[in-house]
């Protein structure tokens, strides 16, 4: 047995390693896997050319056994093995002579946040010393006139090297451990640091005889090969107790660059966290991070899933996210990957797409305003929901489909919806008339509606149906006045009732003939008046909707309820005075509380008028 000393000072290198990985000192188990799983790799190209001791078709693996009693942990592998002089080069050399002067300059930097030392350097097996009092190495190479090596150390400068007692090709790497990490000397533990890091690695990894790992990356194969199924049960081993996704993207770059994946939309139970992505970065099979904002762009963070990149160093920082040029590239295809799947679930499985769109829209409108190629590239399979389907075809459609169908009656307006029940009124109106309204309930329709006026160009605008009359739904043969038996028109003295009853300027009172003689009165709200107060109680969370000071209050000629307020002699007398004030006070809230607009400081004056009004009848 000999001694010697490290090349590289190590009273500099392993007091940094233990340092800068301690909190995270579970990595070693990922390195050691890596590294016996290369040297797997590294022995199947061997034989592609070379005569190979033990050339048997012997089943390859890792294995992995603990002895609690001993305390110590051994990663075994049946790969390429090395010789004595290969461990010298390998180990006690630490691969490369930068490493010296790079402890160097790690010690004289003020900022010693996630520097990056695993993976560089040749340092990966060192990350053993994070847990280990000293460390052992037993190896025998292919070469069939090599003779087994050890090598020992405790962690300071010294080693020892010299023969070994492996019989069959490949290393056995002994830690044992010390007294600070002896509780990952337990199998569950071990197991799940194993499935974390090492599942998807295509070798056996075995902890006491047992496999542990799912060894099958799906994400290499090519699209076609993989059933839907098998896409299914990848998200659910990723993503337990979630359901199954919408659909996926899967990803597939060998230039300019190498990437593969598989990219989930999830159902949306909550809302979206923006600040934090869910994807996973592996390293050829091996995971790395689930911090990859850099690499998904923030308004994609709702997806979910893997990403591979096997020119990722395994030590990935933030830091080299940001500055790496290849990651912009790889960002900006994945934006295109989506948008390409989308206008391809959009073509070829209309129903499907249609059936998970409300669940996807407000991501799809959310990276729509976030990213102009996105926008450009999935435009196409842009649909919105009608209120109710037409006669024939979906109830969802295309801005450009609804203005084929519309447009001759409603010119360049485009209706919509945002609530069914307090635009109901109105909505009847013009669904009576065969108009199509546009269903527009999420909280981000507001923004996404103002966004894609911009793009129109004047081409379209939209207005929901209480922003204005329009003539589909006035009764063009009736007369809009109010008149009496004796054609004398009452329509001032009703205006003159409502507007010193109500005692507000800002009110605009018109009558009209709807062509639904049931509806009392209508509150008008302007399109962009109400969008913009919808827009700052967003902004402003938690302070609620402020309904616009200014509006318009439209009162039906037709209706039974305006034409007796016209006529103050029917509803005078035994019941006293003041009774229309209270009915047209009453008749404006409920058109108020119709659109929603009755807010919680206004809804005791709401209820009181109601009851002096039912008072009154009685």
């Amino acid at each position: 047995m000999q001694t010697g000393r490290l090349s590289v000072h190590t009273e500099n290198i392993l007091p940094i390693i233990k340092k800068w990985l301690y909190s995270e000192k579970e990595i070693f188990l990922r390195e050691l896997v890596s590294n016996a799983f290369d040297a797997i790799s590294k022995l199947k190209k061997v034989r592609l050319q070379e005569d190979i001791r033990d050339a048997e078709d012997e089943a390859y693996a890792v294995d992995i056994r603990i002895d609690r009693e001993k305390n110590v942990l051994t990663i075994e592998d049946n790969g390429v093995g090395m010789d004595a002089d290969e461990i010298q080069r390998y180990i006690t050399q630490i691969a490369f002579s930068g490493a010296e002067d790079f402890a160097r300059r790690y010690e004289e930097s003020k900022d010693k946040s996630k520097a990056g030392i695993i993976g560089n350097f040749g340092l990966g097996f060192y990350s053993s010393f994070m847990v280990a009092d000293r460390v052992e190495i037993d190896s025998l190479s292919w070469n069939p006139s090599a003779t087994a090596a050890f090598w020992s150390s405790d962690g300071g400068e010294e080693y020892q090297i010299g023969e070994g007692t492996r019989t069959k090709r490949g290393t056995t790497i002994r830690l044992f451990m010390e007294e600070g990490s002896r509780d990952l000397l337990d199998l569950a533990e071990i197991s799940r640091l194993l499935r974390r890091y090492c599942d998807f690695l295509p070798v056996p990894i075995k902890v006491d005889g047992a496999q542990v790992n799912r060894e099958h990356a799906l994400w290499t194969k090519q699209p076609s090969q993989v059933k839907p199924e098998e896409y299914t049960d990848l998200y659910k081993h990723l993503y337990p107790y979630q359901g199954d996704p919408l659909f996926y993207v899967h990803l597939n770059v060998d230039y300019p660059f190498q990437l593969q994946g598989i990219l989930f939309f999830p159902r949306l139970a909550h809302e979206m966290d923006l600040n934090r992505s869910d994807v996973k970065i592996f390293c050829k099979q091996v995971f790395v991070t689930d911090e990859a904002q850099e690499l998904i762009p923030r308004f994609l963070t709702v997806l979910q899933g893997v990403i591979d990149l096997p020119d990722l160093p395994l030590n990935v920082s933030r830091s080299y996210l940001q500055n790496e040029p290849q990651v912009r590239k790889i960002a900006q295809h994945i934006i295109k990957k989506v948008a390409d799947r989308l206008n391809e679930e959009f073509r070829n499985n209309r129903d499907h797409f249609e059936e998970i769109w409300p669940e996807i829209s407000p991501f799809v409108k959310y990276a729509m305003m976030n990213d102009e190629r996105f926008y450009e590239q999935a435009r196409e399979s842009l649909v919105f929901e009608l209120t109710k389907a037409p006669a024939e075809g979906s109830r969802f459609t295309t801005i450009e489909d609804y203005q084929a169908r519309n447009k001759d009656r409603t010119d360049k307006r485009i209706y919509y919806v945002s609530d069914n029940r307090s635009q109901a009124g109105p909505l009847k109106l013009l669904e009576s008339q065969g108009i199509e309204v546009l269903r527009m309930g999420h909280l981000i329709d507001s923004h996404f509606m103002q966004f894609l006026e911009s793009k129109a160009g004047g081409e379209f605008h939209f207005a929901r149906v209480d922003a204005e009359i329009s003539e589909h739904v006035l009764d063009k043969s009736a007369d809009a006045k109010l008149v009496d038996s004796e054609g004398k028109d009452l329509s001032d003295q009703v205006t003159e009732l409502f507007k010193s009853t109500l005692n507000d300027d800002q009110i605009t009172l018109r009558v009209e003939a709807l062509k639904d003689e049931s509806i009392p009165a209508m509150v008008l709200l302007p399109e962009q008046m109400r969008r913009f107060s919808e827009m700052s109680a967003m902004l402003q969370q938690g302070s609620g909707l402020q309904f616009p000071k200014q509006h318009t209050l439209i009162l039906n000629s037709r209706n039974e309820i305006i034409k007796g307020l016209a006529k103050p002699a029917i509803i005078t007398g035994e019941t006293g005075p003041g009774k229309r004030e209270l009915i047209a006070r009453e008749v404006y809230l409920l058109a108020r509380f119709a659109v929603g607009g009755v807010g919680p400081d206004e809804f005791e004056d709401f209820l009181k008028n109601s009851y002096q009004v039912l008072e009154r009848a009685l």
